[in-house]
């Protein structure tokens, strides 16, 4: 969905990961600062080819609603395929991942398609954003790129390798972000828990996380964007375990739950490996919810091996899923492999998503008379430290932590009664 723009405004339509989130802020004021505040900026995902069919769907649907309006397009499907974007005729502009992030694209007289060799890309360039439109929350990037090659990702093609923002520019965003209102922040990257593997001294996530909020004390909440279960370590396990202000909610890059599916997968870990993980960071913090990204039908699945990973959904206790039937992307791996028929990736999902929605449903039934903290979003709805959407019984003004009574749960999250509104 767009985030909202008038003809003095961009409008920047965004589709994938947290890092883009934060990303499209950065074209927004890059478009405003040259003169293209008529523009459309569609910010693309390339991480399965039902992500590429609704940007050009939104494509298509902007020139519609805009006959008027120049349209860019850029983000990870246009880097990896600009041509294809190039040839619509609805687009006026493409820009590649590096590109969208310098002004310059947006300059009159840039060139209608300026996509470069992501793969040449040595540093992250910095920039400062003072605050998100109409969010409490905002997401920052510390990293970018990844050095791995899963089987099945075509990601590392639209983003490079990878390479980490300075823990003092982290900090600087950080801490302008607080000063601005913001009351939680994201951590933001394409594989964070590699953060600082490129830089001198190699600081690794836990010990830049530490740093950064003894850096800014006034900041109430900060969240980790998705983590790969091998590279999770002891600094950061100690972390969960005596920083409150780190949420109490881990999203895990899991994919699968059978050896064989995440050895053809080119993981770096086994069943035995993420389970460990969730073990130790629930012996950390017992309150802590995980979440996971599950890919059903991988090529070669059969029926025990889905098991497998349709039984991780309970053994590990997981609370939110994002669940993808597989989708081949061309030039990896896994499009090569024995495919599984499409019906049965469907099905499969859908099994596994059902699995999701019974446990998250679990959890919050679990939560009704406990008290927790919202951070208020809209005025009677944001998302407790669990990050369970909630609807408070009374509007509360965005931006307020407020403490709250769960006084009823459905399906769909959270109903809290704020405690110094009784």
């Amino acid at each position: 969905m767009p985030d909202g723009g008038t003809l003095s405004e961009p409008e920047v339509v965004t589709f994938g990961c947290r890092l883009n989130a934060f990303e499209s802020e950065v074209m927004r004021r890059h478009a405003r600062a040259a003169g293209l505040g008529d523009a459309v900026i569609v910010n693309t995902c390339a991480v399965t080819a039902e992500a590429e069919r609704q940007a050009r769907q939104a494509i298509r649907r902007a020139r519609r609603r805009h006959p008027d309006r120049r349209i860019v397009v850029t983000g990870c499907a246009a880097q990896i395929d600009p041509a294809r974007y190039a040839a619509m005729p609805e687009v006026d502009r493409v820009l590649g991942n590096a590109e969208k992030l310098d002004v310059a694209g947006f300059g009159p007289t840039h060139p209608r398609v300026a996509v470069g060799d992501i793969m040449t890309v040595r540093e992250t360039a910095h920039h400062l954003i003072d605050g998100f439109a109409g969010r409490a929350r905002a997401f920052i990037e510390v990293q970018q790129g990844c050095d791995h090659r899963c089987t099945f990702c075509i990601i590392p093609y639209g983003r490079g390798n990878s390479r980490s923002v300075p823990l003092g520019e982290i900090a600087a965003q950080v801490r302008t972000l607080a000063e601005g209102g913001t009351r939680e922040v994201v951590l933001s990257g394409i594989d964070v828990t590699s953060y600082g593997a490129d830089l001198p001294g190699r600081p690794t996530l836990g010990q830049m996380v530490r740093r950064v909020l003894a850096a800014v004390p006034e900041l109430p909440r900060l969240r980790l964007s998705s983590l790969d279960p091998a590279e999770v370590d002891d600094d950061l396990l100690r972390l969960i375990a005596d920083e409150p202000r780190l949420m109490p909610h881990l999203h895990l890059s899991l994919q699968a739950g059978d050896d064989l599916v995440l050895k053809r997968m080119k993981r770096r870990h086994d069943r035995a490996q993420a389970l460990e993980i969730v073990a130790r960071a629930r012996a950390a913090r017992p309150d802590v919810v995980f979440g996971a990204d599950l890919i059903a039908g991988f090529p070669t699945e059969d029926e025990a091996m889905f098991g497998r990973t349709l039984d991780l959904v309970a053994e590990a206790g997981l609370t939110y899923l994002h669940v993808f039937p597989f989708s081949p992307r061309a030039g990896t791996p896994a499009a090569r492999m024995p495919q599984v028929p499409r019906a049965v990736r469907k099905d499969r999902a859908a099994r596994l998503r059902a699995a999701g929605d019974a446990a998250r449903a679990e959890f919050f039934r679990s939560r009704i008379g406990t008290s927790a903290e919202v951070l208020v979003e809209q005025d009677d709805r944001g998302h407790t430290e669990h990050f369970a959407p909630t609807r408070l019984t009374t509007d509360v003004a965005p931006g307020t932590l407020v403490p709250v009574r769960i006084v009823a749960a459905d399906a769909d999250g959270l109903t809290a009664r704020p405690l110094d509104r009784a």
